[in-house]
């Protein structure tokens, strides 16, 4: 299998994305190609850092970059706070990392999206380099310049747009996650059929179920779910307009996110399969879309092991009215008003504030039985 390159067209702002076997292996070379031997630093948790820091430090020092101090985080959603991001900053200018100098993001999305927000506001702009470890983030939340933390009040409502210089998505490493996390990455890839692509959605629901054995198939989907991501993002970078259809299912998966208190009830791709199956639901009430669309959606996330159901979220859970309540925080909201991702079909989404309340009640008191 071949390294492959993503090129992510915004000018100045452009970047690769890397994808192959063996990157981490030889992050420093692709480093020091691109930036010469500045001085790095970096961010990562407790988990990742027990499975890939040494390698990485490893290549790091083979290119001529042996000081790479790393402040390792408490994994897990939480961490994406104020708490946790004023400690990643009061230590990168504690290592002296100036403008020029790099921040490395080594770790899925909560790292990438925690490490970019501090590369953003340090020193007013220090570049950064993504070097995600999970699919979720391989596929989706390294790319693209999204960077933030959560609220209280909802997820990712704190952040800035800041574009790496480089991702480096090693497809090798997704072999040391857990089937659960494996699984939730995956319903972002599922996403990207669903938004803008059927025939691709066609070939996962083949491929999907032996993906995590197949490096080839694999990197097919890593790599398609990037040049999907890229091409929108090339056009509507900071999210005027298409660049919200990769929200597809965010709506309805943030607030079930921020109702279980961001913990492991219940995970980000999770929540995203869950908000993907009610979109597609709402869109057929709504008379958008096929009745066969959903059951086809909620069909296939149950062949990957995903859940496709509120009632599929352990514990108690916030009424209807509360759900509601929390989608009104979320980024998308204009004038006051709710604006949802539905779709006329597999692969034809498109966004809209014209949602009729007694279905989107529906759509949920549904999903709970």
């Amino acid at each position: 299998m071949t390294i492959e390159t993503v090129h992510v067209d915004l000018g100045e702002r452009a970047y690769d994305v890397r994808i192959g076997r063996g990157l981490i292996a030889r992050a420093g070379e692709e480093i020091t190609a691109f930036a010469g031997r500045r001085r790095v630093a970096i961010l990562t948790d407790e988990n990742v850092a027990a499975l890939h820091l040494d390698s990485l430090r490893a290549s790091l020092a083979a290119s001529g970059l042996a000081d790479a101090p790393a402040l390792v985080l408490p994994a897990g959603e939480a961490t994406k706070c104020w708490t946790q991001l004023g400690h990643a900053v009061e230590w990168l200018i504690e290592q002296r990392i100036e403008r020029k100098d790099l921040v490395i993001a080594l770790g899925g999305g909560v790292i990438g999206d925690l490490a970019g927000f501090a590369a953003a506001i340090l020193r007013r702009g220090v570049r950064f380099v993504q070097i995600p470890t999970s699919l979720l983030a391989q596929v989706d939340s390294s790319v693209g310049g999204k960077t933030g933390i959560n609220s209280p009040q909802g997820k990712n409502l704190i952040g800035s747009f800041h574009q790496p210089a480089l991702v480096l998505a090693d497809i090798d490493v997704l072999g040391t996650l857990t089937p659960r996390d494996f699984r939730a990455g995956y319903g972002e890839v599922a996403k990207y059929g669903l938004l803008g692509d059927e025939d691709f959605f066609d070939w996962l629901e083949t491929a999907g179920p032996g993906l995590s054995a197949d490096p080839v198939a694999l990197q097919r989907a890593v790599r398609h779910s990037v040049q999907m991501k890229a091409g929108i993002v090339q056009r509507d970078e900071t999210e005027q307009g298409e660049r919200a259809l990769l929200n597809l299912g965010h709506t309805f998966g943030h607030a079930l996110e921020s109702a279980t208190g961001y913990s492991d009830r219940l995970l980000h791709g999770e929540g995203v399969a869950i908000g993907c199956t009610l979109a597609f639901d709402l869109s057929a009430r709504m008379g958008l879309c096929s009745q066969e669309a959903p059951s086809r959606v909620a069909a296939h996330f149950a062949a990957m092991g995903l859940p496709s159901r509120i009632s599929d979220i352990p514990g108690d859970l916030p009424d209807d009215e509360a759900l509601i309540a929390l989608m009104g925080q979320d980024k998308k909201v204009q004038d006051g008003k709710l604006r949802f991702i539905l779709a006329r079909g597999i692969g034809q989404a498109f966004v809209t504030d014209e949602v009729n309340p007694d279905l989107l009640r529906a759509t949920l008191a549904q999903s709970r039985r």
